[in-house]
């Protein structure tokens, strides 16, 4: 687990809608005698330092919020009484930085690093070994930083909140924290104190890593542009020529000025008394601070006469289609405050209805005319800044083509506020919120905290924000009582905003030299002022930093939760089997809430191998291209009317008890409330016997947009292509996933996308669906009510009846579509990816076993053991990387290590083998091996929402039996156990492994002929 920054939410394909967008429940409740507790609460009641300010009742999530302030400090507080086990809490404080140091991010990164009563190096990470919470971390925004923890563990949760509190109220804040998790001058050899000097911290190399992609230099570049006067025209996450800027006392005049009762505000959600949480937050913390006045106000931007314009540059993609397409543009307006919860509202669904789906005006303005790749990186509505904007525009175009993509923008502009939305569109838009707000995931609370923060920390009315029904009455309302309303509100934020930006970015093949030069230029500047009696202290505080991340620690002080407090059993995960013509049909009876949740996964085992490639892009596209009577258009339509959509992806599970086993197939998803389930299983009918694929325009739209996601992804997810690669040659499931998930597809993408006639791979997609989308080879399983879920079957029933086969009927019985890689054979490889990045991503996998061998579970717990008490002090916290670690995995039936963004290479690769050597000789105790156990039960006994029950078996043909099994194997593991599985699979030679990393060209690798060096 990492601490994840929030450099900018907007690189997210799909920003930003509202909070109803993101937030969905763990639990379908109704009232509740955890909420009764609360309701006694009135206004002005005091308790334990507060006073209850106002109660609400939100019953369309089940829930009570009781807004509390506390009288001493007048600290904020947010309860939410909800009868769910996974209770949630947060502390966040506004932090408002001026300039592009990284102040808050460090500042993060090093509260979490030892504190008044926990002064041990780096409680955070070393909790995650003695606790079962559901999540774990700490996020920096543009204007806040925020400490959330969930878990379901009574005492786990008292003993998370004290590390958390004690650590943002009295960290330690040492300047060797601030040197390893920010940044430092250090000698590039320790062991030669007269080697060169160079930048090295965690958060430096993070935001090294996070400025090679091109998404994040431009959503960066949109804010700080459009908002330039305050604290959103400053990186919050830190700019690798600022950070080295930022001096120790700076960090702690920071904490000092921000990390204050009066600049924060609580959070708690959940089943545990509200009564507890306020007596020990306030006894233990706050009554011992004062109130003061924190300047920590976010002012809003003075609006601008004239709409600007302005270029910026950043690195050429490589894996770009068209290298000569390569420029992106949008438009970029300012809006209202994000604390006016009703206009929030009507300009977020403003926004979906001009970018979202293949009915929106944008949609159809901007991407069918096939002059770009995809939408812009920052696209739609944005409401987590104080006041909120709205982007549109396009990537992966010509640089001649930036007029035509605003002519377009103003023009589609014009049209809608001339022509206005269908109704039915906006009843589309109303469907999915109500669907929202019914759906299920396992982490309720924490998706209301992130929801609300924003608005929440300005000043807006959190409570009120929750109040989903009560804020769609008002915009139903507004809609009846003028026809035009939301056409006036387009006219009003777009046409008539003159606090409009341009922004238009080119590559510049010089660009990555250039931020080399500046890096070298200000490591010049750090170093040659030096005096022989600094660099001999830049030499000490290097040594004396190793010197305390190899020392052993008492760790007594912190809190664990003991293993014998971990139930020995699973708990069972009920599904029924039956069969329909052949088609198994599971059923797992949940409380769904009223959704219906259906998955389908139709099998690969008669495709042919060279057709294979195709199968992502036939995933990607099917429920995209129109089938049956209806267009694409049309098609989109309904999905939007009655389903939370349509989705197709690739299925490749290892199986759990041969080698040389896999599934293969497509997996489609969906979900829908019960009401529509005929319309939903209509549409999948359609999709599966009458498929639209002739459309080369369309399909032209959706090739380019499926290459520029994969493309893009490369910088995010390095360590998990890196993975993905080093693993396919050494399992027939793990080459599979390489083929559909890895770096052969983004090539395979790439080469498509190049194509200036796609007829051919039409013909390709159009003969793979007709293999595949049948009852032949399907499977489907159904989550439903209790109450429902015999209507439910005979849907489903009727369903597969009209699904067409070519197998005679007495030959439509169950078959076993497990295939047999008879002719793979394990290999071992060296392959390194040239990329343009200035961090590297690095992996060494390692044949093992596959989940019911009696080594899995002893593997598991060794990753965790290496992951943790080896590779995060090694790579991260030595090596300055942001991460890394070592994984078992289920699927394919290999270990692998990973780093993440890292300054090294090859280094990095001689640390995975003193980890495996480490290993082997028995560097750890018995009690780390206890630790090591915990974090995996933290993983596999996280809250499962009821549309997922199931899909252990369903997906991974993991019975409940083999779960059992495998939980008592992992708690009978041994030290002694370890090592001889260290010994048998990981030492050198022992079994087939491979390497793969992503990252800069390296000379070294360059010269061994040992490796194969891709360049894309």
């Amino acid at each position: 687990m990492f601490r994840v920054s929030f450099i900018q939410r907007t690189i997210q394909r799909r920003i930003c809608k509202r909070w109803f967008s993101s937030v969905t429940q763990s639990e379908p409740l109704r009232n509740s005698a955890v909420q009764d507790t609360v309701r006694v609460l009135q206004p002005g009641t005091t308790l334990h330092g507060y006073t209850v300010e106002k109660i609400e009742e939100v019953p369309e999530l089940f829930l009570t919020a009781v807004c509390l302030q506390h009288n001493k400090t007048g600290a904020q507080h947010l309860h939410v009484a909800r009868d769910d086990t996974n209770n949630t809490f947060s502390v966040a404080f506004k932090t408002t930085p001026l300039d592009s140091t990284g102040v808050p991010h460090i500042l993060e990164h090093t509260v979490l690093c030892g504190s008044q009563k926990y002064p041990v190096r780096d409680p955070f990470f070393k909790m995650i070994n003695r606790s079962l919470a559901t999540f774990m971390n700490a996020f920096t925004a543009s204007d806040w930083t925020m400490y959330p923890f969930s878990t379901q563990n009574r005492q786990d949760f008292k003993n998370l909140l004290s590390i958390y509190l004690d650590a943002v109220f009295y960290p330690q804040l040492r300047e060797l924290d601030f040197s390893q998790e920010g940044w430092r001058l250090e000698p590039v050899d320790l062991t030669d104190p007269n080697s060169p000097l160079t930048f090295k911290g965690v958060v430096y190399n993070e935001m090294k890593g996070v400025f090679s992609s091109q998404q994040s230099i431009f959503c960066e570049a949109v804010q700080n542009r459009l908002l330039p006067s305050h604290t959103y025209g400053v990186v919050s996450g830190g700019d690798p020529a600022c950070i080295p800027d930022l001096t120790w006392q700076q960090l702690k005049h920071f904490h000092q000025t921000h990390y204050h009762p009066s600049n924060a505000r609580f959070f708690t959600y959940g089943s545990f008394p509200l009564a507890d949480h306020l007596h020990y937050i306030n006894e233990d913390y706050l009554k011992h601070f004062d109130a003061v006045t924190v300047n920590t106000d976010v002012p809003n931007e003075p609006r601008w006469d004239t709409p600007r314009e302005v270029s910026i540059s950043c690195q050429s993609d490589p894996m770009a289609a068209d290298p000569a397409k390569q420029t992106t543009v949008s438009v970029n307006y300012l809006l209202s405050e994000i604390t006016d919860s009703d206009e929030a509202t009507t300009l977020s669904i403003l926004s979906t209805l001009l970018t979202d789906g293949e009915t929106s005006p944008f949609y159809q303005a901007l991407l069918e005319a096939n002059i770009g790749s995809d939408y812009s990186p920052v696209i739609g509505y944005n409401g987590y800044m104080k006041e909120s904007t709205f982007s549109v525009g396009l990537q992966g175009i010509h640089e001649k083509d930036v007029v035509t993509v605003k002519k377009i923008i103003a023009e589609t502009i014009d049209k809608v506020i001339r022509d206005g939305f269908e109704q039915s569109r906006i009843d589309a838009i109303l469907h999915r919120i109500e669907l929202q707000t019914k759906h299920q995931t396992s982490n309720f609370g924490l998706g209301i905290i992130m929801s609300i923060a924003s608005t929440w920390n300005h000043g807006g009315d959190a409570a009120r924000a929750l109040k989903v029904n009560s804020l769609m009455q008002r915009f139903k309302l507004n809609m009846q009582n003028d026809p035009q309303y939301l056409q006036m509100k387009l006219k009003k934020y777009l046409k008539d905003n003159r606090h409009c930006l341009t922004v238009i970015m080119k590559p510049d093949d010089k660009y990555g030299m250039i931020r080399q030069e500046q890096e070298a230029q200000k490591l010049q500047s750090c170093v040659s002022h030096l005096g022989e009696a600094e660099r001999q202290r830049i030499v000490r505080l290097g040594e004396e930093l190793q010197k305390t991340q190899n020392m052993a620690e008492d760790l007594s002080c912190l809190p664990c939760i003991q293993l014998a407090e971990i139930d020995r059993n699973i708990k069972p995960e009920s599904v029924n089997i039956n069969h329909v013509d052949g088609v198994p049909v599971y059923a797992s009876a949940q409380p769904t809430n009223e959704i219906v949740y259906l998955k389908m996964v139709s099998y690969l085992d008669q495709v042919p191998e060279e057709m294979k490639m195709y199968v992502p892009l036939l995933a990607s596209i099917i429920t995209k291209m129109g089938a049956g009577v209806y267009d694409y258009k049309a098609l989109s339509h309904q999905v939007e009317l009655f389903t939370g959509g349509l989705h197709g992806d690739c299925h490749v599970v290892a199986s759990p008890t041969n080698p040389r086993g896999l599934d293969q197939g497509l997996v489609f998803t969906s979900h829908c409330l019960e009401r529509n389930i005929s319309n939903m299983l209509g549409l999948w009918t359609e999709i599966f016997d009458r498929a639209t694929l002739r459309d080369g325009r369309r399909l032209e739209t959706l090739i380019k947009m499926c290459a520029a996601d994969l493309a893009a992804g490369l910088p995010n997810s390095g360590h998990n292509y890196a993975m993905t690669h080093s693993a396919a040659s050494l399992s027939p499931a793990a080459r599979l996933s390489e083929m559909f998930t890895g770096m052969s597809q983004v090539s395979v993408m790439k080469k498509i996308a190049e194509l200036d006639d796609n007829s051919k791979v039409m013909e390709h997609l159009i003969e793979l669906a007709q293999q595949i989308m049948n009852k032949n080879s399907l499977k489907v399983m159904v989550n439903a009510t209790p109450q429902f879920m015999s209507s439910s079957l005979v849907k489903i029933e009727q369903f597969i009846s009209t699904l067409h086969s070519n197998r005679k009927p007495e030959l439509r019985l169950p078959r076993d579509h497990m295939t047999l890689a008879g002719d793979f054979r394990p290999a071992s490889q060296k392959t390194q990816f040239e990329l343009p990045f200035s961090v590297n991503y690095m992996s060494k996998s390692v044949l093992a076993v596959p989940y019911m061998h009696e080594d899995f579970a002893r593997l598991q717990v060794l990753s965790r053991l290496l992951s943790w008490k080896f590779l995060h002090r090694e790579i991260r916290e030595k090596g300055g990387a942001y991460g890394g670690g070592a994984v078992m995995s289920p699927s394919n039936g290999v270990f692998s290590f990973y780093s993440y963004r890292d300054p090294n290479s090859l280094a990095t690769l001689d640390t995975f083998e003193n980890s495996i050597v480490w290993a082997a000789n028995g560097g750890f105790t018995d009690t780390d091996v206890e630790e090591a156990k915990i974090t995996m039960f933290q993983q596999i006994d996280k809250p499962v929402p009821p549309g997922q029950m199931g899909n252990k078996l369903f997906l991974s043909n993991i019975t409940n039996e083999m779960r059992q099994i495998t939980r008592g194997r992992l708690f009978a593991v041994t030290k002694t156990e370890l090592q001889e599985v260290t010994h048998k699979y990981l030492l050198a030679g022992k079994q087939e492994s491979s390497l793969t990393f992503l990252g800069p060209s390296n000379s070294v690798v360059a010269e061994d002929k040992s490796w194969k060096v891709v360049k894309e």
